[in-house]
């Protein structure tokens, strides 16, 4: 159910289980960890992660879960919170293209990317009251980080689904676009970054992951920038970058 193609340095994956919403049981969560494996193999310069039908991921596969006997924490701690991190780590600029349900596991998939465009008609929120859970996969500080507290347990208590638009617009996510345009604006993305500074992007992502993790000082923040762009001096793409400037050209970047 996850599917894995490389095209012109841009790694695409699928979540292909449209009959159920794309939810994820434990052996998707390690082929879709696999495939992310392979694409680092094959060094692609750009990742797209998308969900095949009408939705994007509905969160964990409960269709054979047993709440007697549910390993809650092989599930969540064991399998979703590795894969998260290793997504997040990846080494190259990644982006999602999101509609329909965008829940629980589904969601942290979405928190765990780079740059996250939506559908109008996605639907984020955390409907777990019903089941007598919780919001999971790193929900909480999203919602707690770009909503603040009382909108988020607003969202868990009454169990709201957001639009894709009220989220872009409630700053959860990039960009929001018609269902039809969706796919091909992500890819159009993809495919610019992957044509991109490679590691410059990279020094990027690894700042506001420390701002974010570790919540740096605006000065802190300034000192890692400094350090990182005098890093940059040395790989190929800044000087290819200076050089077509001063030539009045379009750099042709090779992501080293």
């Amino acid at each position: 159910m996850i599917d894995l193609a490389i095209t012109d340095d841009v790694a695409h994956i699928t979540l292909n289980a449209p009959a159920k919403l794309n939810a994820l049981d434990e052996q998707a969560l390690r082929d879709l960890g696999a495939a992310y494996d392979e694409a680092e193999r094959a060094c692609v310069r750009a990742l797209v992660l998308r969900g095949e039908g009408r939705a994007f991921c509905a969160g964990r596969d409960i269709s054979g879960v047993d709440p007697r006997n549910d390993d809650v924490m092989g599930y969540l701690g064991g399998l979703v919170t590795p894969l998260l991190r290793r997504m997040s780590a990846f080494p190259a600029p990644t982006f999602a293209a999101a509609q329909g349900a965008c829940l629980g596991v589904g969601l942290g998939l979405l928190i765990a990317t780079d740059v996250v465009y939506v559908a109008d008609n996605a639907k984020i929120g955390s409907p777990f009251a019903a089941l007598g859970a919780t919001l999971d996969s790193g929900g909480h500080a999203l919602f707690v980080d770009r909503l603040g507290a009382h909108r988020t347990l607003d969202l868990i208590y009454t169990g709201r689904l957001m639009s894709g638009v009220e989220a872009v617009a409630s700053g959860l996510f990039s960009r929001s676009f018609a269902a039809d345009e969706l796919a091909q604006a992500t890819e159009d993305a993809a495919a610019a970054a992957a044509r991109g500074a490679t590691q410059a992007f990279l020094a990027s992502k690894q700042l506001v992951a420390r701002i974010r993790d570790e919540r740096l000082t605006l000065w802190e923040s300034v000192d890692v920038e400094n350090a990182a762009q005098a890093a940059l001096c040395d790989t190929d793409d800044y000087r290819e970058g200076f050089a077509a400037f001063q030539q009045k050209r379009t750099p042709t970047f090779t992501g080293h």
